[in-house]
């Protein structure tokens, strides 16, 4: 029976520190493996990514456009009426926490509601957001589409 004082790694598995700089007898003295003169040779030689030898860089002679929202673009966690219809029963009130406990959408943050596919059960739908096609299929079927308001929303 093995005891895990007497564990062992495999044999090649584990190999000696190269030591560098260590003296001439070593085989690493003198350069210590890293060649003669050079910008390579001491510590601090290596060059950013993007470097071009002193060149501007790529990425800095482009042209730079557009508009970037990122900072205030609001992200919705979108559901179709198709899957509405698949995974809930009639007359059920449908809200961002039902759909999560589903595993429909991921977080309870921000749900939009979109109209792709058919809806044939009379559902009662909170979201933060519906296309307008998802709002006629909903009140068709004889359900009811209520927009919930956040606090931004509210400013």
């Amino acid at each position: 029976m093995a005891s895990i004082h007497k564990l062992t790694p495999k044999p090649g598995s584990v190999h000696r520190r190269k030591r560098l700089g260590t003296g001439q007898g070593s085989g690493h003295g003198q350069t210590s493996t890293r060649g003669q003169k050079g910008q390579g040779s001491t510590s601090g030689g290596t060059k950013p990514r993007g470097f071009q030898g002193g060149q501007t860089s790529l990425w800095r002679r482009t042209p730079k456009s557009g508009f970037n929202n990122k900072k205030f673009r609001v992200e919705y966690e979108w559901i179709n009426v198709s899957d509405l219809e698949k995974y809930f029963e009639a007359g059920m009130e449908i809200t961002p926490e039902t759909l999560k406990d589903r595993c429909l959408v991921n977080c309870v943050c921000r749900v939009k509601i979109l109209g792709d596919g058919e809806l044939k059960k009379a559902l009662n739908v909170s979201a933060h957001a519906f296309s307008k096609s998802a709002i006629e299929k909903i009140e068709k079927a004889g359900g009811k589409a209520t927009v919930i308001k956040t606090e931004t929303d509210k400013k």
